[in-house]
């Protein structure tokens, strides 16, 4: 073969840097975005917070351009390379803007008060008339949120409530640092998941004696005994059977309970929790030798105890949502409307540093200037990205709110077949784009507070030709079964008849799928003893 010389000409997709931040930025979650922000206040000189004092510029209601400074405008000559649906606008008032659109204005600063907001009118008629909205949030305001937070701030985790308690046991040196390290190795639940061998051989090394080792079990079995009488009852067990013993032996010992009931559990937690998950009395009874009713009381009294002794001791911090739209109702009957927009309170203030842009263009021509100039370009994007960020999650939840109106007047069961593929043909984004958008996003609605993907589902076919969301048919599973007679529970055999009856196709294996999804037993797991 010969070797020779020939043209090709190919296309092929750069992502800039600023076009990968910008990615980044509009996938990270609202905790996320603030410390990728603090880092960038960190590492880059010319990015600052605005301050209270400051002017601020309204964000989402004014569409005239911003004056800006020549080197921001030479900065912004330079076109913004955009992936395949990506768009920036900064008319969020116009959610149903041709694809594509880009706002010409520049700005140094990123300062939102009284962010845009999208009204979306409500069209009950499919409902059959004016039907009033249903308020599920609560009444307390915002001093009700602001104490939960700092409850959940100030909450005492299960370590610290067993250190506690161990400084009042009267125990040597060693039994004491034998304690407090099987504090350490509990889990959040509060069990011991590893061997007290383990532990041992953990804390010694794989090169200790025997001796050694022989010595640290016996005191981690001292110290595990001591563990475990103190609160919460079943701390310190290495399984659920342990775990609900201890709580059984906790009741007896301060005669809590009748004693006989309590024997027959502590027998059914030792040699039939596998019948008890399966609720098979007639078996339990033959196994403890006891009479039915006392096996069904025995049977009651293990379901009241706790099989996680850290539940409530658990970091409520870290289950706050904060919401990064807000969605509320206007009006009422046919007058509905929504008013969606931006959690203020969440949203950044930033700006370029005035003083440090200023002398930078009085450096001109020094050996420093091209970095500098590197640096300040870094912050104007960043600022250009986030309020990219927030527009796009804007677009998309008044996109969301359109479509699913009468969920935030309903609730679920008006919930609308919708897929993400929707959205994007609706705002010109690729599908991408809305699954990052869409992605550790939340929404406060009258309803409640929901992920945005919460809103999408597929849909169910009908017999007038139709389709019905899965959360919508999820919904009327979990209304069905609620209503359900305990001592006769509906199989998903007879959810799917039902189902049928409203003229809903969905097969037995597809109500088995949302059952599970929902988190319910089948049908023998909740029939009533």
């Amino acid at each position: 073969m010969k070797p020779g010389l020939s043209l090709r000409m190919s296309q092929h997709l750069a992502l800039t840097p600023q076009l990968q931040q910008s990615i980044k930025l509009l996938q990270l979650s609202t905790l996320e975005l603030e410390q990728e922000v603090e880092q960038m206040l960190d590492d880059n000189p010319f990015l600052e917070r605005v301050s209270e004092e400051a002017p601020r510029e309204e964000f989402g209601i004014s569409h005239e351009d911003t004056p800006v400074s020549a080197d921001v405008r030479e900065a912004e000559a330079q076109p913004l390379s955009t992936a395949p649906g990506t768009t920036t606008t900064s008319d969020v008032q116009d959610a149903g803007a041709e694809a594509g659109a880009e706002t010409t204005s520049s700005t140094e600063s990123l300062d939102w008060e009284g962010d845009g907001t999208v009204e979306v009118s409500h069209d009950d008629s499919e409902w059959g008339g004016d039907a009033p909205a249903r308020n599920h949030t609560s009444s307390g305001g915002d001093d009700d949120e602001a104490d939960a937070i700092d409850l959940a701030r100030s909450h005492e985790s299960l370590t610290d409530h067993l250190h506690q308690q161990a400084l009042s046991l009267r125990l040597s040196e060693v039994d004491t640092a034998a304690v407090r390290f099987l504090i350490e190795s509990l889990n959040d639940d509060g069990y011991l998941e590893e061997s007290l061998a383990e532990l041992a051989l953990e804390l010694a090394g794989n090169d200790a004696p025997m001796e050694e080792l022989e010595e640290l079990v016996h005191r981690f079995t001292v110290g595990l005994r001591l563990l475990q009488s103190l609160d919460p009852a079943g701390v310190g067990a290495r399984h659920l059977g342990e775990c609900l013993t201890l709580q059984l032996h906790a009741m007896n010992q301060e005669e809590e309970g009748d004693p006989a009931v309590i024997e027959v559990a502590l027998s059914i937690c030792r040699d039939s929790l596998d019948l008890l998950a399966r609720r098979d009395v007639k078996r339990i009874t033959q196994a403890c030798g006891a009479g039915e009713e006392l096996t069904r009381a025995a049977m009651n009294l293990i379901a009241r105890l706790e099989p996680r002794p850290g539940r409530r001791f658990a970091d409520v911090q870290r289950q706050i949502i904060v919401p990064d739209v807000i969605v509320k109702n206007i009006g009422r009957g046919a007058q509905m409307r929504f008013s969606v927009q931006l959690n203020p309170d969440i949203m950044p203030r930033l700006r370029v540093h005035d003083v440090y842009a200023n002398a930078m263009r009085g450096a001109r021509g020094s050996d420093g200037h091209p970095a500098l100039q590197q640096r300040l370009q870094e912050a104007r994007w960043f600022i250009k990205n986030v309020q990219q960020r927030f527009d796009t999650i804007l677009r998309v939840s008044t996109a969301i709110v359109e479509r699913q109106k009468n969920f935030f007047v309903h609730g679920e069961l008006a919930m609308r077949p919708l897929v993400l593929r929707d959205i994007a043909d609706e705002l010109g984004l690729h599908e991408s784009t809305i699954s990052r958008v869409t992605t550790a996003k939340y929404m406060s609605t009258p309803q409640g507070t929901f992920e945005l993907k919460y809103f999408f589902g597929s849909g169910l076919g009908t017999e007038t030709g139709g389709s019905a969301s899965s959360t919508a048919v999820k919904a009327l599973i979990k209304q069905l079964l609620s209503s359900e007679n305990p001592k006769k529970p509906l199989s998903d055999s007879k959810i799917a008849d039902m189902l049928a009856e409203q003229g809903i196709e969905c097969a037995r294996r597809t109500v088995a799928k949302y059952r599970e999804a929902l988190k319910i037993p089948p049908a023998n797991l909740r029939k009533a003893v």
